[in-house]
C-alpha cells in the first residue's frame, strides 16, 4: 500500500513538473536552420541521374546535381537560365555538304544542329571519398580490396574526403552512360535519336560490357569498372577544359530543355570506378543512394523508407538569388531576397510519412514547414477546407498557412496497355475496333466532372486532350477544343456523353451487359495503382472501381509500392492503370512523346506506358517535333489529338493545380512542377516557428490537474485506511 501510494504520488508530481511534449524533433530543431517535411511515396529508387526518372526522386537529384540549363525560379512562362554552363547557347545548323544553315533554316535541310556550351569555370564537386588522394596524389580509395569497406554504409563514414574542379568532360562521360546495361536508362531510346552516335555507341558497349563480365557469376552485385573514358561517342565530345559540344541529328529545337534536366548533369568518372568496387553495392553504396554533385546540397543520411537527409555543399559557390519575376511577386515578397547568396537552408531532412492524418496533423502543428516537398497538390486540400467551414477559415489564416494556386503543365489519367489482348490494341482489324469500342465505353463511364465534384482537394480541369492549358498547342477549354469521343456541346455547354451510350459501345465491342458475347462469362479487368492502398487513397481506388461498374465491368484492383509498379509494366503484365505526367520541358513534344511508339515502356523502357503504336501518330509526332511553335505545328497536334482521342489508349483524365502547403515563417515559395531545385531558394524565419510552435501547441494542463488531483484524493484514501488497519486489533476492535 506504501509503494502505490508512493507511485500516485510519484505520478502526479511528474506530470505535473514536466506537462507533455508532442514534438517529433529534438528540442533545439525549431530553432536550427533545417527544413521538415514529409514524403508520400517510398524512399527514391533511382538516385543516379542516368536512372532517375520519378517525381519522388526529384527532392534530392536536382538539390544535388547541376545540369548545364534551369528554370527561372520566378518568371512564368518558364524560361531557361544557366545553372552550370556560363549562357544559354543557340545550335549551329549544318547542311548536306557540311555547309553552315541560318538560324530559320528549314528543318528538312537541316543534317545537324551542334551545340557548344561554355562551362563555368571553378565549380567543385561535394566532398566526396572517391576524390581522395594520398600524399603521392594516388586514389586512397580506387583499389580496395573484399573486406576493406569495414563497417562502413555510406561515403561520409570514409576518414577522407576531397573534390575537383568540373570540366566539359564529366558531361560527356554522363552522355555516354546512357548506353550502359548495368542500370535502368529510361531516356537512351529518346536520346539516340538524337544525339549522333549514341544509338551505335550502345551497341559497342554492349558488347565491352559482355566482355568485361564474361566468366563472372550474372547474378553478383560486383561487376568490373565499365570506364566510358575508353571508347569515343561522335556526338559529344570537350573540345576544351569548359567547353561541352553535343551534336544533335538534324534540328531539334526541344534539346534545349533537356539540357535543364539531371539526364544531362555531370557524372565524374571517378564516383563510377569508386562504387564499382567489391562490396559497394551489397551496402548500397551506389549512385542510386549516394549520389555525387556540385549542387547546393548533399546526401548525408539515408534510411530507407523512413528518412533522408539534404546537407549544405560546403564546395557550392553560392548562386545568387533572383531579382526579376512576375507581376505581384514583389509585393508577396518574393524579391526581398534578390542578389542574395543561396542556398539560405543548413539542412533539408525528408520523412517518409504515408499517412495523411499524421502529416496533416504535424503540418497544422508546426512541425513540418512544407507538407510534402516533392507534390505540389497539397494546398488545395486546405484552400477547400476553408471554403467549407468558416472556423477551419478562421484557424488558416490565423496560422497564415501560405497556400497560393498556380496553373501548371501536369495531368492524371487512367490508361490502358495497349499490348494486352483484352483491352489493348488487338490482332486483326475485327479485334482493333472491338478493343477500341471498349476503350471509349470506358473513357465516357469514367466520369472526370463527377472525381472534381468527389475530391476536390486534388482534381482540376477535366482534359480534352494530352495537352495542359498553357502549352502552345493545346486548345484546352475551348468548344473547338471538346473531345467528341467523351462529350459533346449542347446548348453552348459541355456535357459527358452519357451511360447508355456507353453501354452501347460495350454491346459493339462485343461485352453486352458486362459479358463476354461468345462464352458469357462476366469481363474482369485488372487495374494497377502506382501506391499502397492507404485510408487515404482507398475511397479513390474505389471510385474507380464503382465508374468501371456503371458498365457492368468488375475491376480487380492491384495496388503496389512505386517500385513494383515499374517492374510490372517494364514486363507489360498489365492491363488498366493510373499515371500522373509531370512535364519536362513546357512544349507539346514533351506531352505528346508520351504516346511515341518509340518510347514504348516494354520494348524501349520509354515513357510510353500505354505502349500506345500507330504508324500515323508517328508520323505526325517527328514532322511536328522539329518545329517552332506556328501554325503548321498546330496543324500536325491538332491532327495527332484526333488520333488519340479515336484510338483512346488514355481516357485522358485532368489537370490538376499546383498548390503547396507552406508555413508563413518559409519565405521564396512559388510551387511549380518544372522547378525542382526549389530547395536552395527557400529560406526560414527560424525564430517566427519557434515562436508559432509554442504558440500552437501549448499544454492542456486541467486533465493533468484533474489526474493529479485523483492521485492525492486516492492517497489520501490509502493514507485513512491503512491508519484505520494500524488501530484495529485482532478482534476488529478500534483500539484508542
Amino acid at each position: 500500500m506504501q509503494r502505490a501510494l508512493g507511485c500516485a504520488l510519484l505520478a502526479g508530481t511528474v506530470l505535473l513538473t514536466t506537462g507533455c511534449n508532442n514534438n517529433p524533433w529534438p528540442d533545439e530543431a525549431a530553432a536550427s536552420n533545417t527544413l521538415y517535411s514529409a514524403v508520400v511515396e517510398s524512399s527514391p529508387r533511382h538516385l543516379d541521374p542516368t536512372a532517375s526518372y520519378w517525381s519522388n526522386d526529384t527532392p534530392y537529384t536536382y538539390q544535388v546535381y547541376e545540369p548545364p540549363y534551369g528554370y527561372h525560379y520566378l518568371k512564368r512562362p518558364f524560361q531557361l537560365v544557366p545553372k552550370s554552363a556560363r549562357e544559354i547557347v543557340k545550335p549551329r545548323y549544318i547542311g548536306n555538304n557540311g555547309q553552315p544553315l541560318p538560324d530559320d533554316a528549314p528543318a528538312e535541310t537541316v543534317v545537324e544542329s551542334i551545340y557548344d556550351v561554355p562551362i563555368k569555370p571553378g565549380i567543385l564537386f561535394q566532398p566526396h571519398p572517391a576524390f581522395a588522394r594520398d600524399e603521392q596524389g594516388r586514389y586512397r580509395y580506387h583499389a580496395m580490396k573484399p573486406g576493406d569497406l569495414g563497417p562502413r554504409r555510406s561515403p561520409v563514414e570514409f576518414e577522407h574526403q576531397g573534390t575537383r574542379e568540373l570540366v566539359a568532360d564529366d558531361f560527356v562521360y554522363a552522355l555516354k552512360r546512357h548506353a550502359t546495361t548495368r542500370i535502368t536508362t529510361p531516356i537512351f531510346s529518346t536520346f539516340a535519336e538524337y544525339v549522333v552516335g549514341l544509338r551505335e555507341y550502345g551497341e559497342l558497349i554492349r558488347k565491352e560490357d559482355a566482355a568485361l563480365r564474361q566468366g563472372l557469376d550474372p547474378a553478383s552485385l560486383d561487376n568490373p569498372f565499365l570506364d566510358f573514358r575508353r571508347w569515343e561517342l561522335s556526338g559529344a565530345s570537350a573540345p576544351d577544359k569548359h567547353l561541352l559540344r553535343v551534336r544533335i541529328k538534324g534540328k531539334y529545337p526541344q534539346w534545349s530543355y533537356w539540357m535543364q534536366m539531371t539526364f544531362m548533369a555531370p557524372v565524374p568518372w571517378e564516383a563510377d570506378a569508386f562504387y564499382a568496387q567489391p562490396g559497394m553495392a551489397e551496402r548500397g553504396l551506389t549512385l542510386d543512394t549516394w549520389p555525387v554533385g556540385t549542387g547546393p546540397y548533399m546526401m548525408v543520411e539515408f534510411v530507407k523508407d523512413r528518412r533522408h537527409v539534404l546537407q549544405r555543399n560546403p564546395n557550392y559557390r553560392g548562386e545568387p538569388y533572383p531579382c526579376e519575376g512576375m507581376p505581384g511577386d514583389k509585393e508577396a515578397g518574393l524579391l526581398d531576397d534578390c542578389g542574395k547568396s543561396t542556398p539560405f537552408i543548413d539542412r533539408l531532412v525528408s520523412v517518409v510519412e504515408r499517412e495523411e492524418a499524421p502529416r496533416r496533423g504535424k503540418f497544422r502543428q508546426g512541425f513540418y514547414d512544407v507538407q510534402v516537398f516533392e507534390r505540389t497538390d497539397t494546398g488545395k486540400e486546405y484552400v477547400v477546407e476553408m471554403q467549407d467551414s468558416e472556423e477551419v477559415r478562421s484557424e488558416y489564416l490565423d496560422k497564415g498557412f501560405r497556400l497560393e494556386q498556380f496553373s501548371d503543365v501536369n495531368s492524371y489519367f487512367i490508361a490502358f496497355n495497349m499490348l494486352d489482348p483484352v483491352i489493348g490494341d488487338g490482332e486483326t482489324p475485327e479485334a482493333k475496333a472491338r478493343n477500341r469500342k471498349l476503350r471509349q465505353a470506358i473513357s465516357i463511364a469514367i466520369d472526370w466532372e463527377e472525381y472534381a465534384k468527389v475530391f476536390p482537394k486534388k482534381a482540376g480541369p477535366t482534359a480534352m486532350s494530352p495537352l495542359p492549358p498553357g502549352i502552345y498547342g493545346s486548345r484546352e477549354g475551348t468548344l473547338e477544343g471538346v473531345n467528341p469521343v467523351t462529350h459533346k456541346v449542347v446548348a453552348g455547354k459541355v456535357v459527358r456523353l452519357s451511360i447508355a451510350e456507353a453501354k452501347q459501345l460495350m454491346a459493339e465491342a462485343g461485352y453486352p451487359s458486362g459479358r463476354d458475347a461468345q462464352n458469357g462469362r462476366p469481363l474482369v479487368l485488372n487495374y494497377d495503382f502506382y501506391a499502397p492502398a492507404t485510408p487515404e487513397r482507398k475511397p479513390e481506388i474505389d471510385w474507380v472501381v464503382r465508374q468501371f461498374a456503371k458498365i457492368d465491368i468488375q475491376l480487380e484492383v492491384r495496388a503496389t509500392d512505386n517500385n513494383q509498379f515499374q517492374d510490372k509494366v517494364r514486363k507489360g503484365k498489365y492491363q488498366v492503370f493510373w499515371l500522373g505526367w509531370n512535364a519536362d520541358y513546357p512544349d507539346a513534344e514533351n506531352f505528346m512523346f508520351l504516346l511515341y511508339s518509340k518510347a514504348g515502356k516494354t520494348k524501349y523502357d520509354g515513357e510510353n506506358t500505354s505502349n500506345y503504336d500507330s504508324a500515323e501518330y508517328d508520323r505526325l509526332f517527328e514532322r511536328m517535333k522539329s518545329l517552332d511553335d506556328g501554325p503548321e505545328k498546330q496543324q500536325l497536334i491538332d491532327q495527332m489529338v484526333d488520333l488519340v482521342r479515336a484510338d483512346a489508349p488514355w481516357t485522358m483524365g485532368f489537370f490538376p493545380y499546383a498548390s503547396a502547403a507552406v508555413q508563413q515563417w518559409v519565405h521564396n515559395s512559388k510551387p511549380a512542377i518544372l522547378v525542382r531545385d526549389q530547395g536552395r531558394y527557400l529560406r526560414l524565419d527560424v525564430n517566427q516557428r519557434v515562436a508559432r510552435q509554442q504558440q500552437w501547441n501549448r499544454p492542456v494542463w486541467w486533465p493533468i490537474a484533474g489526474l493529479a488531483a485523483l492521485a492525492l484524493m486516492l492517497a489520501w484514501v490509502a493514507r485513512r485506511h491503512l491508519r484505520r488497519r494500524e488501530r484495529t486489533n485482532a478482534r476488529g476492535e478500534v483500539l484508542a
